[in-house]
């Protein structure tokens, strides 16, 4: 039996239906981020592995949180990594909804019963400059073969509405338009079918990431990008190769719900953090 390594570094690993995340906990200690770290903890054979890397942080008595994906670019929002620490942090308070502060801004998250939890992305962006793209378009059908729906959520998004999302090369096609021309900040891609007024099949790509069994803030740009085209209602769910997502357009922003798991704890070695230097 190995001595336990003492100087090293928490962490926890966690997912939303699939998609997964490494979360540092930076509220009682600081932790020095660097792409490095997040290229080396995101690596699934040499680290731990992940879809995108969360830190925590306390300022001024509130959550803050910062995202960083595989590749170690950063992530302006992540939906179901939000969702996740929410979860873990009211089981820690006792609370039952809670604020947390992101790039995207101010996210509220609540206890959605039945282990679900509810939190609000925030107001989808629509023009061209806020999303961005490179120039100023119409956003609701873009000038690339499918005419696809961009949609800011955080991060930008390029939604494309197909008969067969299963039929779709996502490999290729995803890693096609991540780096579209239009996108100068790269995009999240996502295929879409509707199945019915309140319900919606999806794949998506993740800049920086790439395929991905979920992602939230691409569950809530297809659903308002399919509700802006008239294909379905304000209210979905969305079925994603991990598991079923709902999201709800609502006046005060973009709901989404669905569980979250808490897969394991654990702790870098000093050796592995020594190595990254």
């Amino acid at each position: 039996m190995t001595k336990e390594d003492h100087t090293g570094l928490p962490f926890m690993k966690m997912h939303g239906l699939g998609n997964d995340f490494v979360v540092l906990d930076a509220r009682a200690r600081e932790i020095d981020v660097t792409p490095a770290l997040a290229q080396a903890l995101g690596d699934r054979h040499r680290g731990v592995g992940f879809d995108q890397l969360a830190i925590m942080t306390n300022e001024a008595d509130d959550l803050h949180l910062k995202f960083y994906n595989a590749d170690g670019s950063v992530s302006g929002a992540c939906g179901n990594a939000t969702r996740c620490i929410a979860r873990h942090v009211m089981q820690e308070t006792g609370q039952s909804s809670l604020r947390l502060i992101t790039e995207r801004g101010v996210l509220t998250a609540e206890d959605a019963g039945d282990g679900l939890t509810s939190v609000n992305m925030g107001h989808p962006q629509f023009d061209w400059a806020d999303i961005p793209l490179a120039h100023e378009m119409d956003t609701l059908s873009l000038p690339i073969e499918g005419t696809p729906v961009a949609t800011g959520m955080g991060n930008p998004h390029c939604t494309f509405f197909v008969d067969d999302v299963d039929v779709v090369d996502l490999a290729t096609f995803g890693a096609a338009h991540e780096n579209h021309p239009l996108y100068p900040e790269r995009t999240n891609v996502q295929v879409a079918q509707i199945i019915g007024d309140d319900h919606i099949r999806m794949r998506v790509w993740e800049r920086g990431v790439g395929i991905t069994l979920a992602s939230g803030s691409s569950s809530c740009a297809t659903a308002v990008a399919a509700a802006r085209r008239g294909l379905a209602g304000r209210s979905v769910q969305i079925d994603l190769d991990g598991g079923k997502l709902h999201v709800d357009w609502r006046e005060d922003g973009v709901w989404m719900t669905g569980p979250t798991t808490h897969v394991f704890s654990g702790t870098l070695t000093s050796a592995f953090l020594a190595g990254l230097t």
